[in-house]
């Protein structure tokens, strides 16, 4: 049972809602345009803010839902902890769309809401902040997801809960290797730098 649940978040975290509304706003996919990334930003940045935010809201959905059916299913806390890796993992290298999808940070948050409500607000509230201040949502994202490691440990919840906050951290910067170059090259996009770019 804990491989099926497993396998379910992966498919969950599948479902690409950047990719798919903007197929239904806009007729486009969402990869050839602006940064490339079907996430929350790269929706804001092509297609405005309504968009934007309901990819935010139904990417953090999936990582929150894949855990609440692990917990119904196995009711152990591991395997509880493992399957919001396994969302990221779908949302990141998704089956449905060629393995090319986003970078995980609104699927994070949802997970985060899942190991802790505090450290979710914690790591929510340092990003937003964050960005506010340098308009850089990548590095909001980088310290959302080193933020949620340390206040899971802090709280003393499952080790478990620890481990994989650690993977997802590892996950995410990974994933923002090249943000992490541009941001010390000083090139990074800011927030509200709206891009219609298509690319080649």
């Amino acid at each position: 049972m804990v491989l099926l649940s497993w396998v379910i978040s992966y498919l969950i975290g599948s479902i690409s809602f950047s990719y798919l509304i903007a197929k239904k706003v806009a007729g486009i996919d969402i990869r050839s345009h602006g940064s490339g990334n079907a996430g929350a930003t790269n929706t804001l940045r092509v297609l405005g803010k309504g968009p934007g935010i309901a990819v935010l809201i139904l990417d953090a959905l999936k990582g929150l839902i894949a855990m609440g059916i692990t917990h119904l299913i196995t009711g152990d806390p591991t395997a509880y902890a493992v399957s919001g890796l396994f969302a990221i993992a779908g949302h990141n290298w998704p089956i449905f769309f060629g393995f090319r999808g986003g970078k995980g940070i609104a699927t994070t948050l949802g997970v985060a809401l899942g190991f802790s409500p505090i450290a979710f607000l914690i790591g929510a509230v340092l990003a937003v902040l964050v960005i506010a201040v340098t308009r850089y949502v990548s590095l909001g994202s980088l310290v959302l997801v080193t933020t949620i490691p340390i206040t899971v440990y802090v709280l003393d919840k499952p080790i478990a809960f620890f481990w994989t906050s650690l993977i997802l951290a590892v996950f995410a910067y990974v994933r923002h290797y090249n943000n992490i170059r541009n941001l010390l090259a000083g090139t990074e996009r800011k927030l509200g730098d709206k891009s219609n770019r298509k690319l080649s």
